[in-house]
Protein backbone atom coordinates (compact mmCIF):
# COMPACT_ATOMS: atom_id res chain seq x y z
CA UNK A 1 0.00 0.00 0.00
CA UNK A 2 1.30 3.44 -0.88
CA UNK A 3 2.01 5.67 2.09
CA UNK A 4 -0.86 8.11 2.67
CA UNK A 5 -0.22 11.77 3.41
CA UNK A 6 -2.05 13.68 6.15
CA UNK A 7 -2.52 17.22 7.38
CA UNK A 8 -3.98 17.93 10.82
CA UNK A 9 -6.07 20.84 12.13
CA UNK A 10 -6.12 21.37 15.90
CA UNK A 11 -2.71 19.84 16.54
CA UNK A 12 -2.26 21.29 20.05
CA UNK A 13 -5.55 19.97 21.39
CA UNK A 14 -6.24 17.16 23.86
CA UNK A 15 -7.26 14.54 21.29
CA UNK A 16 -4.68 15.31 18.58
CA UNK A 17 -1.94 12.96 19.92
CA UNK A 18 -4.26 9.99 19.44
CA UNK A 19 -4.60 10.97 15.79
CA UNK A 20 -0.85 11.46 15.41
CA UNK A 21 -0.27 8.01 16.92
CA UNK A 22 -2.87 6.49 14.59
CA UNK A 23 -1.28 8.11 11.52
CA UNK A 24 2.14 6.80 12.55
CA UNK A 25 0.91 3.30 13.35
CA UNK A 26 -0.91 2.99 10.01
CA UNK A 27 2.25 3.96 8.13
CA UNK A 28 1.00 7.43 7.23
CA UNK A 29 2.98 10.65 6.94
CA UNK A 30 1.89 13.85 8.67
CA UNK A 31 3.20 16.57 6.37
CA UNK A 32 1.56 19.64 7.91
CA UNK A 33 -0.20 20.63 11.12
CA UNK A 34 -2.05 23.74 12.26
CA UNK A 35 -3.08 25.20 15.60
CA UNK A 36 -3.30 28.79 16.77
CA UNK A 37 -1.54 27.64 19.95
CA UNK A 38 2.14 26.76 19.67
CA UNK A 39 2.47 24.34 22.62
CA UNK A 40 3.13 21.59 20.16
CA UNK A 41 6.22 19.72 21.35
CA UNK A 42 4.20 16.51 21.09
CA UNK A 43 5.02 16.55 17.38
CA UNK A 44 8.57 15.51 18.24
CA UNK A 45 7.23 12.18 19.49
CA UNK A 46 5.53 11.38 16.21
CA UNK A 47 6.40 13.59 13.24
CA UNK A 48 9.25 16.00 14.01
CA UNK A 49 9.63 16.81 10.31
CA UNK A 50 6.03 17.96 9.89
CA UNK A 51 5.56 21.60 8.93
CA UNK A 52 3.68 23.48 11.64
CA UNK A 53 1.65 26.69 11.30
CA UNK A 54 -0.07 28.98 13.80
CA UNK A 55 -1.85 30.96 11.08
CA UNK A 56 -4.48 29.19 9.01
CA UNK A 57 -3.72 31.30 5.94
CA UNK A 58 -0.13 30.04 5.84
CA UNK A 59 -1.29 26.48 6.47
CA UNK A 60 -3.72 26.85 3.56
CA UNK A 61 -1.01 28.28 1.30
CA UNK A 62 1.31 25.39 2.12
CA UNK A 63 -1.34 22.78 1.34
CA UNK A 64 -2.25 24.59 -1.86
CA UNK A 65 1.40 24.35 -2.96
CA UNK A 66 1.37 20.62 -2.23
CA UNK A 67 -1.86 20.25 -4.15
CA UNK A 68 -0.37 21.88 -7.24
CA UNK A 69 2.98 20.14 -7.03
CA UNK A 70 2.09 16.67 -5.77
CA UNK A 71 -1.66 16.24 -6.25
CA UNK A 72 -2.39 17.27 -2.67
CA UNK A 73 -2.71 15.33 0.55
CA UNK A 74 -4.82 12.22 0.98
CA UNK A 75 -6.49 13.08 4.31
CA UNK A 76 -7.20 16.11 6.47
CA UNK A 77 -7.62 15.13 10.13
CA UNK A 78 -9.85 17.51 12.09
CA UNK A 79 -9.21 17.84 15.84
CA UNK A 80 -10.26 21.46 16.25
CA UNK A 81 -12.92 22.78 18.70
CA UNK A 82 -16.39 21.35 18.05
CA UNK A 83 -17.89 24.47 16.49
CA UNK A 84 -15.14 24.59 13.85
CA UNK A 85 -15.53 21.00 12.65
CA UNK A 86 -18.08 21.89 9.98
CA UNK A 87 -15.88 24.62 8.46
CA UNK A 88 -12.72 22.52 8.58
CA UNK A 89 -14.45 19.51 7.03
CA UNK A 90 -15.65 21.75 4.18
CA UNK A 91 -12.12 23.04 3.78
CA UNK A 92 -10.70 19.53 3.51
CA UNK A 93 -13.26 18.44 0.94
CA UNK A 94 -12.67 21.52 -1.21
CA UNK A 95 -8.93 20.97 -0.89
CA UNK A 96 -9.49 17.67 -2.64
CA UNK A 97 -8.89 15.41 0.36
CA UNK A 98 -10.88 12.88 2.29
CA UNK A 99 -11.53 13.98 5.87
CA UNK A 100 -11.22 12.23 9.24
CA UNK A 101 -13.07 14.18 11.93
CA UNK A 102 -13.05 13.70 15.67
CA UNK A 103 -16.49 13.53 17.27
CA UNK A 104 -18.83 15.32 17.46
CA UNK A 105 -18.88 15.51 13.68
CA UNK A 106 -20.91 18.74 13.80
CA UNK A 107 -23.23 20.50 16.24
CA UNK A 108 -26.48 20.53 14.22
CA UNK A 109 -28.24 17.90 12.07
CA UNK A 110 -28.61 20.23 9.08
CA UNK A 111 -24.83 20.60 8.90
CA UNK A 112 -24.73 16.94 7.87
CA UNK A 113 -27.08 17.66 4.95
CA UNK A 114 -24.81 20.43 3.65
CA UNK A 115 -21.69 18.29 4.06
CA UNK A 116 -23.38 15.49 2.12
CA UNK A 117 -23.84 17.87 -0.79
CA UNK A 118 -20.23 19.05 -0.73
CA UNK A 119 -18.99 15.48 -0.40
CA UNK A 120 -20.93 14.51 -3.50
CA UNK A 121 -19.75 17.59 -5.39
CA UNK A 122 -16.08 16.96 -4.60
CA UNK A 123 -16.13 13.18 -4.73
CA UNK A 124 -14.39 12.94 -1.35
CA UNK A 125 -15.55 11.21 1.80
CA UNK A 126 -16.03 12.41 5.36
CA UNK A 127 -15.13 9.85 8.03
CA UNK A 128 -15.88 10.29 11.71
CA UNK A 129 -14.20 8.58 14.66
CA UNK A 130 -16.81 6.48 16.48
CA UNK A 131 -14.35 4.26 18.28
CA UNK A 132 -16.73 2.70 20.81
CA UNK A 133 -18.26 0.75 17.92
CA UNK A 134 -14.87 -0.91 17.49
CA UNK A 135 -14.44 -1.97 21.12
CA UNK A 136 -14.41 -5.80 21.21
CA UNK A 137 -16.70 -6.02 24.23
CA UNK A 138 -19.18 -3.58 22.67
CA UNK A 139 -19.24 -5.59 19.44
CA UNK A 140 -19.88 -8.75 21.46
CA UNK A 141 -22.73 -7.07 23.35
CA UNK A 142 -24.33 -5.82 20.15
CA UNK A 143 -24.24 -9.28 18.63
CA UNK A 144 -25.91 -10.69 21.74
CA UNK A 145 -28.68 -8.07 21.52
CA UNK A 146 -29.23 -8.59 17.80
CA UNK A 147 -29.37 -12.38 18.19
CA UNK A 148 -31.84 -12.50 21.08
CA UNK A 149 -34.47 -15.17 20.56
CA UNK A 150 -37.06 -13.11 22.42
CA UNK A 151 -36.29 -9.40 21.81
CA UNK A 152 -37.31 -7.06 24.60
CA UNK A 153 -36.85 -3.51 25.77
CA UNK A 154 -33.87 -3.40 28.07
CA UNK A 155 -33.65 -1.13 31.10
CA UNK A 156 -30.40 0.81 30.95
CA UNK A 157 -28.70 3.24 33.34
CA UNK A 158 -25.78 5.27 32.03
CA UNK A 159 -23.61 7.49 34.23
CA UNK A 160 -20.48 9.31 33.17
CA UNK A 161 -18.75 11.78 35.45
CA UNK A 162 -15.41 13.20 34.38
CA UNK A 163 -14.29 15.92 36.77
CA UNK A 164 -13.03 19.13 35.20
CA UNK A 165 -11.39 22.12 36.87
CA UNK A 166 -12.18 25.81 36.59
CA UNK A 167 -10.20 26.05 33.35
CA UNK A 168 -12.98 24.16 31.56
CA UNK A 169 -15.47 26.98 31.97
CA UNK A 170 -12.99 29.58 30.72
CA UNK A 171 -12.22 27.59 27.58
CA UNK A 172 -14.30 27.08 24.45
CA UNK A 173 -15.62 23.90 26.08
CA UNK A 174 -17.55 25.98 28.62
CA UNK A 175 -19.33 27.93 25.86
CA UNK A 176 -22.44 26.05 24.73
CA UNK A 177 -22.41 27.80 21.35
CA UNK A 178 -18.93 26.38 20.72
CA UNK A 179 -18.97 23.00 22.46
CA UNK A 180 -22.66 22.12 22.21
CA UNK A 181 -22.89 21.75 25.99
CA UNK A 182 -22.19 18.82 28.29
CA UNK A 183 -24.25 16.26 26.36
CA UNK A 184 -22.36 17.00 23.15
CA UNK A 185 -18.89 17.56 24.51
CA UNK A 186 -18.53 14.56 26.84
CA UNK A 187 -21.51 12.42 25.87
CA UNK A 188 -21.91 12.27 22.09
CA UNK A 189 -20.01 8.96 21.79
CA UNK A 190 -22.30 7.38 24.39
CA UNK A 191 -25.42 8.47 22.50
CA UNK A 192 -23.92 6.98 19.35
CA UNK A 193 -23.28 3.78 21.27
CA UNK A 194 -26.84 3.60 22.59
CA UNK A 195 -28.40 4.04 19.15
CA UNK A 196 -25.98 1.50 17.65
CA UNK A 197 -26.91 -1.03 20.32
CA UNK A 198 -30.62 -0.41 20.75
CA UNK A 199 -31.99 1.03 17.52
CA UNK A 200 -33.73 4.29 16.60
CA UNK A 201 -34.58 6.86 19.26
CA UNK A 202 -38.32 7.10 19.86
CA UNK A 203 -38.64 9.61 22.69
CA UNK A 204 -36.47 11.76 24.94
CA UNK A 205 -36.94 13.85 28.09
CA UNK A 206 -34.44 16.10 29.84
CA UNK A 207 -34.74 16.23 33.63
CA UNK A 208 -31.91 18.63 34.49
CA UNK A 209 -29.47 20.58 32.36
CA UNK A 210 -26.88 23.16 33.35
CA UNK A 211 -23.34 24.25 32.57
CA UNK A 212 -21.86 21.23 34.31
CA UNK A 213 -24.41 18.40 34.08
CA UNK A 214 -27.31 16.92 32.16
CA UNK A 215 -29.72 14.11 33.05
CA UNK A 216 -32.63 12.66 31.19
CA UNK A 217 -34.51 9.71 29.75
CA UNK A 218 -34.17 8.20 26.29
CA UNK A 219 -36.41 5.55 24.81
CA UNK A 220 -34.97 3.54 21.95
CA UNK A 221 -36.57 0.78 19.93
CA UNK A 222 -35.03 -1.81 22.25
CA UNK A 223 -34.20 0.08 25.45
CA UNK A 224 -35.31 2.59 28.06
CA UNK A 225 -32.31 4.60 29.17
CA UNK A 226 -31.80 6.86 32.19
CA UNK A 227 -28.61 8.88 31.92
CA UNK A 228 -26.55 11.29 33.97
CA UNK A 229 -23.48 13.16 32.70
CA UNK A 230 -21.43 15.61 34.74
CA UNK A 231 -18.07 17.37 34.92
CA UNK A 232 -18.57 18.32 38.60
CA UNK A 233 -16.33 16.47 41.06
CA UNK A 234 -19.04 16.72 43.73
CA UNK A 235 -21.30 14.56 41.56
CA UNK A 236 -19.05 11.55 42.09
CA UNK A 237 -20.37 8.76 44.33
CA UNK A 238 -18.69 8.85 47.75
CA UNK A 239 -17.05 5.44 47.30
CA UNK A 240 -15.34 6.71 44.12
CA UNK A 241 -14.11 9.87 45.85
CA UNK A 242 -12.67 7.70 48.64
CA UNK A 243 -10.40 5.98 46.12
CA UNK A 244 -8.99 9.30 44.91
CA UNK A 245 -10.41 8.86 41.42
CA UNK A 246 -11.94 11.79 39.53
CA UNK A 247 -13.78 9.83 36.85
CA UNK A 248 -16.70 7.43 37.05
CA UNK A 249 -18.29 5.46 34.24
CA UNK A 250 -21.14 2.99 34.72
CA UNK A 251 -23.42 1.25 32.25
CA UNK A 252 -26.07 -1.03 33.72
CA UNK A 253 -28.17 -3.18 31.41
CA UNK A 254 -31.08 -4.91 33.15
CA UNK A 255 -29.25 -4.39 36.47
CA UNK A 256 -26.07 -6.07 35.17
CA UNK A 257 -22.98 -3.91 34.88
CA UNK A 258 -21.41 -3.78 31.44
CA UNK A 259 -17.70 -3.24 31.97
CA UNK A 260 -15.68 -1.82 29.09
CA UNK A 261 -13.18 0.47 30.80
CA UNK A 262 -10.18 -1.31 29.29
CA UNK A 263 -9.20 -1.59 25.66
CA UNK A 264 -9.51 2.04 24.55
CA UNK A 265 -5.82 2.62 23.84
CA UNK A 266 -5.67 1.45 20.23
CA UNK A 267 -9.17 2.27 19.03
CA UNK A 268 -8.11 5.40 17.13
CA UNK A 269 -5.49 3.38 15.28
CA UNK A 270 -8.10 0.74 14.45
CA UNK A 271 -10.43 3.54 13.30
CA UNK A 272 -7.75 4.88 10.95
CA UNK A 273 -6.97 1.43 9.58
CA UNK A 274 -10.65 0.84 8.85
CA UNK A 275 -10.80 4.17 7.04
CA UNK A 276 -7.74 3.31 4.96
CA UNK A 277 -9.39 -0.01 4.13
CA UNK A 278 -12.51 1.81 2.92
CA UNK A 279 -14.63 0.87 5.93
CA UNK A 280 -14.83 4.16 7.82
CA UNK A 281 -17.99 5.55 9.42
CA UNK A 282 -19.43 8.21 7.14
CA UNK A 283 -21.71 11.19 7.58
CA UNK A 284 -24.95 9.27 7.99
CA UNK A 285 -23.53 7.05 10.75
CA UNK A 286 -23.15 10.19 12.87
CA UNK A 287 -26.66 11.49 12.28
CA UNK A 288 -28.51 9.66 15.12
CA UNK A 289 -26.15 10.92 17.84
CA UNK A 290 -26.04 14.46 16.43
CA UNK A 291 -29.85 14.56 16.32
CA UNK A 292 -29.96 13.30 19.91
CA UNK A 293 -27.56 15.86 21.38
CA UNK A 294 -29.26 18.64 19.40
CA UNK A 295 -32.63 17.61 20.87
CA UNK A 296 -31.20 17.46 24.39
CA UNK A 297 -29.53 20.86 24.04
CA UNK A 298 -32.77 22.47 22.92
CA UNK A 299 -35.09 20.78 25.42
CA UNK A 300 -36.69 22.45 28.41
CA UNK A 301 -35.82 20.44 31.56
CA UNK A 302 -38.87 19.14 33.43
CA UNK A 303 -37.10 18.73 36.78
CA UNK A 304 -36.83 15.60 38.87
CA UNK A 305 -40.11 14.04 37.78
CA UNK A 306 -40.84 10.59 36.46
CA UNK A 307 -38.12 8.05 35.77
CA UNK A 308 -34.83 9.87 36.31
CA UNK A 309 -31.32 8.59 36.96
CA UNK A 310 -30.59 8.13 40.69
CA UNK A 311 -27.50 10.33 40.56
CA UNK A 312 -29.56 13.21 39.20
CA UNK A 313 -31.40 13.36 42.49
CA UNK A 314 -28.34 13.28 44.72
CA UNK A 315 -26.11 15.71 42.82
CA UNK A 316 -25.67 19.25 44.04
CA UNK A 317 -27.80 21.63 42.03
Amino acid sequence: MNQKSFALVGAAGYIAPRHMKAILETNGALVAAYDKNDSIGILDSYFPEANFFTEFERFDRHLEKIKRAKNGIDFLSVCSPNYLHDAHIRYGLRLGSDVICEKPLVLNPWNIDALNEISQETGHKVNTVLQLRLHPKVIELRNQILNQKNPKKHNVDLAYITSRGKWYHSSWKGDVSKSGGIATNIGVHFYDLLAWLFGPLQNQIVHIQSFDRVAGFLEYENARVRYFLSIDYHSLPENIKATGKRTFRALLIDDHEFEFSEGFGDLHTISYQNILDGNGFGLEESRPSIETVYAIRNSTPIGLKGDYHPLAGTATQ
